[in-house]
């Protein structure tokens, strides 16, 4: 049988694929290129990165849409310790993930303007794709995520 809170679940759920999808499909992407010594290729692989973005943007919105409702229709509300917890981590989570996506970003952009001019790797490129806050902040977001999702099953 098909209830309401079957809905809300469902739309939960594909949220939440649809979230976690976007940062594999963002982060993958950015630890290859990492690896790689032509600009052009760094410039490629970065932009399939681009990709991953509206997928955590639809999957936020519907991870919290449906998640509020789950609340509203479940037998536990606000104040309840995992569901505070979640929204908590889910907002870090989301921070951290737009100040960590900055460096990668610049790294995207700096590439395609090396590949257009033919240019060699330069120190400026590897620098931002090697910079440890920006790795640090985006393994701090995706540990967040870990965390949401250990607070849904467990619900201690």
């Amino acid at each position: 049988m098909f209830t309401t809170y079957n809905a809300a679940l469902f739309g939960h759920v594909l949220g939440v694929l649809l979230f976690v999808s976007g940062i594999v499909l963002a982060g993958v992407p950015f630890e290859i290129a990492r690896r790689r010594q032509e600009p052009s290729e760094i410039a490629v692989i970065l932009g399939l990165a681009r990709a991953g973005v509206p997928l955590v943007g639809a999957g936020t919105l519907m991870v919290l849409g449906f998640g509020l409702w789950l609340v509203h229709l479940g037998s536990w509300g606000f104040g309840t310790g995992w569901v505070d917890g979640a929204l908590a981590l889910f907002v870090i989570a989301l921070v951290l993930g737009a100040v960590g996506g900055q460096r990668p970003k610049a790294a995207r952009v700096h590439a395609a303007q090396l590949a257009s001019e033919h240019a060699p790797l330069d120190a400026e490129l590897r620098n931002l794709l090697c910079d440890p806050v920006s790795r640090a902040i985006n393994y701090a977001s995706a540990a967040a995520v870990l965390a949401i999702l250990g607070l849904m099953v467990f619900k201690p």
